[in-house]
């Protein structure tokens, strides 16, 4: 538990916590949405300061960045707790299960402790420094809601030269993407649909946050790719497709999209699992106006490859996380010279 710094203290003793876009008006003895952001006296304190609930190397393909040194190897760190309740989440064991917790009236203290084991920001940077490992990515649940664990590890990374990556819903704070200016290199976001309803409904928060976020990123110079999981019925329309690829390109028709497939889990089992063809839809869609789409988390090569965007030769080649990179040499394409977006050894 560490006191966080990201809050602004209220009359009576209230918090309001700055971390995430639901901007929680806390009362003290009580945590905001997230429940691991608490008022202990008037202060705001992160409960889930070094405590890992999750911790694991890998591809950096696997976030999924696919423009973001491929091919390299990234620690991944998580903690429990959420400021969202997607009723789809593929982690919800720890992102929804302190939450559940608080609603039952366990006593949360011993809970998130459970689910976590001790791993300081400065042992994070050893092991990547022992492994030879130059990412740190923030994941598996929202890395915004233990802000103050991630930033205190990205002060540590940007001293080693080592690369720091948020996994994110997109509800970060102004304030909070302030902070990490100059600190966070890259983030994947979740565009979960293009409806403020979906978002409401299944997700319980809203879309503008999302929209805006992206936006700041993009304009922070963080290397910014999206990602939008398809559910069958629910934000799989050719309407709504069309209208998120018409925001990804209103911003840059550089920007990665991910498209990737739902598959039933926690509040949803009673949902099919996307038809590959419906990815295919929108991966046709997408390339119309878009440079770089991906089909992800099915087996599809062809469409999780890289193309240039200019002469349509094959520059990266994907095996699910394998990767190949046979057509880009100092950012451009070796067949015509074209300058490919991303960030490349």
């Amino acid at each position: 538990m560490k006191k966080a710094v990201l809050f602004e203290k209220l009359s009576g003793s209230k918090v309001k916590c700055t971390a995430c876009q639901n901007y929680c008006v806390i009362p003290e003895g009580k945590t905001g949405i997230c429940a691991v952001r608490k008022n202990i006296g008037g202060d705001l304190y992160l409960l889930v300061y070094g405590q890992a609930a999750a911790a694991n190397i890998d591809p950096i393909e696997k976030k999924p960045l696919y423009h973001f040194f491929p091919g390299e190897k990234v620690f991944t760190i998580g903690t429990v707790g959420c400021n969202f309740g997607c009723e789809f989440c593929q982690n919800y064991d720890i992102s929804q299960s302190i939450k559940e917790a608080r609603l039952m009236k366990k006593d949360i203290q011993s809970e998130f402790l459970s689910y976590g084991n001790e791993l300081s920001p400065q042992q994070i940077i050893n092991f990547c420094e022992e492994n030879r490992i130059r990412m740190v990515a923030f994941s598996y649940n929202e890395p915004a809601i233990f802000f103050e664990y991630a930033f205190d590890t990205m002060k540590l990374a940007k001293k080693k030269g080592i690369k720091t990556v948020f996994v994110s819903n997109g509800y970060e704070s102004v304030e909070a993407l302030e902070k990490m200016k100059g600190y966070l290199d890259a983030i994947n976001i979740d565009l979960k649909s293009f409806s403020d309803d979906f978002y409401r409904r299944i997700c319980h928060s809203r879309l503008k946050p999302v929209l805006d976020t992206i936006k700041r990123c993009y304009d922070l110079g963080i290397w910014v790719e999206l990602t939008t999981l398809f559910i069958p019925g629910e934000n799989d329309s050719e309407e709504e497709v069309k209208q998120i690829i018409d925001f990804i390109a209103s911003i840059d028709q550089n920007i990665p999209w991910h498209i990737s497939a739902f598959y039933p889990t926690y509040k949803m089992r009673n949902k099919k699992a996307t038809p590959h063809e419906k990815l295919i839809i929108a991966y046709k869609l997408g390339k119309k106006r878009l440079n770089h789409v991906y089909v992800g988390n099915v087996y599809d090569p062809e469409r999780s490859a890289t193309y240039c965007p200019k002469c349509k030769r094959v520059l990266i080649e994907r095996q699910f996380y394998t990767t190949n990179v046979v057509g880009i040499k100092n950012s451009r394409c070796v067949y015509c010279n074209e300058k490919i977006a991303g960030v490349f050894k």
